[in-house]
């Protein structure tokens, strides 16, 4: 079983840029597509971006495309979301989250079978 832990989040203005990132354990990571979430307080939790297993393919939200990037290095078991011109409205919790399926990728068709614990991203204006 995966588990993941997120870092890197924090407070930052608008505008500006933030990275998080997220650390699997287990043996199955690599073959595995993974995804950024986030919830907005009050809002539902909704898919940010997803990469698959391989990282040749990826998937954004039309509110991120263009200002966040997602990408992985399997080898340290890790999947990054870099996030450029921040928004207050990005102003979120931000979790991982790793697919249930073995080498399958279908973009924001995602098909959550772990959750990371979550990192807090506050975007001031």
């Amino acid at each position: 079983q995966v588990q993941l832990v997120e870092s890197g989040g924090g407070l930052v203005q608008a505008g500006g840029s933030l990275s998080v990132s997220c650390t699997a354990s287990g043996r199955t990571f690599s073959n595995l597509s993974m995804g950024w979430f986030r919830q907005a307080p009050g809002k539902e939790r909704e898919l940010v971006a997803s990469i698959s297993w391989s990282g040749d393919e990826t998937y954004y939200a039309a509110s991120v495309k263009g200002r966040f990037t997602i990408s992985r290095d399997n080898a340290k078991n890790s999947v990054y979301l870099q996030m450029n011109g921040l928004k207050p409205e990005d102003t979120a919790v931000y979790y991982c989250a790793a697919d249930s399926r073995f080498r399958w990728f279908t973009g924001p068709l995602f098909n959550v079978g772990v959750w990371g614990q979550g990192t807090l991203v506050t975007v001031s204006s």
